[in-house]
């Protein structure tokens, strides 16, 4: 069985619904890199029926439909790397006392909380990777957060859930205070331990066995070229996440970093920020995907984290790697690498502002419409879901927005929520403010809530 449709899920038949057409005035084809004029999108039950303009599609007298008229129809957007369960800057006043205080029950209740505000402003399907908190790893939660979304109990967007699979004292291991007490089977050491550990996390249930290659840029007293693992455990841990047919993402910071993911496997390479060409063109070649996650880099972030009292440490070193994230995504763009949209938002920045990563593309070089595919039809390659999923055709899950604006023109239409007027997922409209209607998944905007705050 080839890597591309290994991973793809079986598609039940889909129910004989009511169809609904929806009609806008622009919808970008993500496929061909254009946009349609005057386009009907015809919903049968949660699946694409038929995709085409006003002059070739002819609408029943009596069908129901969706009016979008003056508004862009575009695919749901995918976050390929954040982590909800993180104590971001909107809900807590201070992460280091959150990692202690906050129970993880209370933990579990922020995560959907986030997940429906990157929902709501039209991220259908997002890729959390994982957590470790002092009470152990929470792939549970997550996986519970993600399976009450599937049942229909919550509204949210469609979730894969990363099980932390890493080594001891690992970047991963040190997001938490080194000093902490670690209850349970968190990380382990050597091939087989790391087997067992990545056998744990697929047990409990996540898609997505995460892993750790090198240091990393947000914790304290460890820096981004220390080696994480030896490529003897790294072959270990993406080989039993093949075994059981899932995605392994593998985080690195370095070229020697990369190269060992690559020797390993990996199906997604976590962020872009030391590289040099040699390593660049073999990714190129390689036809990995590789996650930026470069709206964590700008100095809004690095601010937001300095508020909630990060370490000046931390802080230093956020921001003396920043030009060098910048530079790695250019030369990785340059150089054809695969890219799929990821913010690797946690701590910082607002949950929610997901598309921002998008206008950084921009602002380093690519054309508003690559970075649309990389948000779409790019996400989906990378998780393995494109058949159902990142575009706008027939067959695939109706995760249809509605835009008031071209982002094809002006990527940065897509971060204001009032211009984010339709978000359906799977045919079901969750957000609608479009005139005349007010439904949102989360009907509260920042500053609403209080912080949870025990200092």
């Amino acid at each position: 069985m080839s890597k591309s449709t290994m991973y793809q899920k079986f598609v039940q038949p889909e129910e004989n619904g009511a169809a609904t057409y929806i009609k806008g005035a622009r919808m970008i084809d993500v496929i061909a890199g254009k946009v349609i004029t005057d386009p009907v999108i015809k919903v049968q039950g949660r699946r694409i029926a038929q995709v085409g303009t006003t002059s070739d599609i002819v609408i029943p007298k009596d069908a129901s439909v969706l009016d979008c008229s003056g508004l862009t129809l575009m695919p749901g957007m995918i976050d390929c790397h954040l982590h909800t369960m993180m104590f971001n800057c909107l809900t807590f006043h201070n992460y280091r006392v959150a990692q202690w205080e906050i129970t993880p029950e209370l933990q579990q209740m922020y995560g959907v909380f986030h997940a429906q505000l990157c929902f709501d402003m039209g991220f259908t399907t997002l890729r959390d990777l994982g957590l470790a908190s002092s009470r152990g790893l929470m792939t549970a939660h997550l996986c519970a957060v993600r399976d009450s979304i599937s049942a229909g109990i919550i509204e949210g967007p469609r979730m894969l859930i990363g099980g932390f699979t890493s080594i001891t004292g690992s970047h991963l291991d040190l997001i938490n205070p080194r000093a902490m007490q670690r209850f349970g089977f968190q990380t382990a050491d050597g091939p087989w331990e790391l087997r067992k550990l990545a056998r744990q996390n697929m047990l409990i249930g996540c898609d997505v066995v995460k892993t750790c290659a090198t240091g990393g840029g947000g914790t304290d007293k460890e820096e981004p070229d220390i080696r994480n693992m030896t490529q003897e455990e790294i072959d270990a841990i993406v080989d039993e996440a093949h075994a059981f047919h899932k995605i392994a993402a593998v985080h690195c910071f370095t070229p020697n970093g990369q190269k060992m993911a690559l020797k390993a496997g990996a199906d997604t390479i976590e962020h872009m920020v030391f590289s040099d060409q040699e390593t660049a063109d073999q990714i190129a070649a390689s036809e990995v995907y590789m996650t930026p996650t470069l709206l964590h880099r700008t100095d809004h972030a690095i601010e937001m984290r300095r508020l909630q009292g990060t370490s000046m440490f931390v802080i230093n070193k956020m921001k003396s790697i920043q030009a060098s994230c910048f530079e790695t995504f250019q030369r990785m763009h340059k150089t054809g690498v695969k890219i799929a949209m990821g913010t690797d938002m946690g701590f910082d920045p607002e949950m929610g502002t997901n598309a921002k990563e998008l206008g950084i593309y921009v602002d380093l070089g690519m054309k508003p419409m690559e970075a649309l595919q990389v948000a779409t039809i790019n996400g989906a390659k990378a998780i393995k879901l494109e058949r159902d999923i990142g575009s706008i055709e027939v067959g695939k899950f109706a995760d249809i927005l509605a835009i008031d604006g071209d982002p094809s023109t002006n990527i940065a239409c897509l971060q204001e929520k009032a211009k984010v007027q339709l978000v359906m997922k799977e045919g079901r409209t969750y957000a609608d403010r479009r005139k005349g209607h007010n439904k949102n998944v989360v009907s509260v905007s920042p500053g609403d809530w209080k912080k949870i705050d025990y200092l």
